[in-house]
């Protein structure tokens, strides 16, 4: 079973406005409400590919339930924890001249919740594949991804980390089975710029010696570059296709990955095509990728 975790999961509330004015009343020409969080994007993805999963993580209020709600419509299993302050926060994305966020704050989440969500990992079985992404509400320790991984260490347990910067590199000495930094955060990390395939793989190999096992590299239009736990080193350029909203594409990208590898029992080449193929495909959609989208473009790459 496939378990992905989102520390402070959201509706996000997407709205368009013609020509947006500050200051003064606005109307919307479109408007839509969808789950939102890292883990919860992996899972909806998943659940598209054919993948069942169970969506864990904290929610509080009347949004928590909705976010529940919405994902149960997708025919997703969920056991998050209720919070009792606060409520499961509100992401507001405006789609305008110019792209606007306001990102909710989120529920206050105790050490007691904290237990509870460690109670619920501990019950975890060899071979099951859990997904932790995203930042950390500052109601949680910062450290809570070291935590999770430290309790979980070798239990036979395959985790993937989707996170940035010491989140990421805090984690590594853990063995991690899967990182999917972008370049951008690659470069972040060791003070550089990336821009070529081939400035990624040496950056990519010392997240590899400091010990994640394998790492996918996500590159936007780029493409992408994977290096195995073997010491294969796979690239690709992406597929061609009009970017329409890339919101959710690195998520994509995991669980398309995670598909391609569950599929074809442990083939990362074919893992590797599956997961860029399913991170365009949600780029080049209003919505998260489909099955029939991400097969249509595997036809192109081959």
């Amino acid at each position: 079973m496939i378990y992905t975790v989102t520390f402070n999961p959201a509706l996000d509330y997407v709205v368009r406005v013609e020509d947006f004015r500050p200051g003064q009343v606005n109307r919307t020409c479109y408007e839509q409400i969808l789950p939102g969080g890292k883990g919860i994007n992996v899972s909806i993805v998943l659940k598209n590919m054919g993948i069942d999963s169970t969506a864990l993580g904290f929610v509080a209020g009347f949004t928590g339930r909705e976010i529940m709600d919405e994902l149960s419509g997708y025919g997703i299993g969920t056991d998050f924890i209720p919070v009792k302050e606060g409520f499961s926060r509100i992401n507001v994305k405006m789609k305008s001249n110019e792209e606007s966020e306001i990102n909710g704050q989120g529920p206050k989440i105790t050490e007691e919740d904290i237990e509870k969500l460690y109670g619920q990992l501990d019950q975890l079985q060899k071979g099951d594949i859990l997904v932790v992404s995203g930042s950390v509400p500052n109601t949680l320790p910062q450290d809570v991804y070291e935590r999770i991984l430290s309790r979980l260490e070798g239990r036979g347990i395959e985790i993937v980390v989707d996170a940035t910067r010491d989140l990421l590199m805090n984690v590594l000495k853990y063995h991690p089975f899967l990182i999917k930094p972008n370049n951008h955060e690659l470069g972040e990390i060791y003070g550089v710029t990336l821009r070529t395939q081939e400035e990624v793989i040496p950056y990519a190999e010392k997240l590899q010696e400091a010990g994640a096992r394998n790492i996918l590299i996500s590159m936007a239009g780029e493409g992408a570059v994977f290096i195995s736990e073997t010491g294969e080193v796979l690239k690709s350029p992406a597929p061609k296709g009009k970017v329409v909203n890339s919101v959710g594409a690195g998520d994509s990208m995991v669980a398309g990955f995670l598909t391609g590898y569950i599929e074809s029992a442990g083939d990362y080449s074919r893992a590797f095509r599956m997961g860029l193929c399913t991170g365009s495909a949600s780029a080049f959609s209003s919505q998260l990728a489909t099955r029939a989208e991400v097969d249509a473009l595997l036809q192109t790459m081959r």
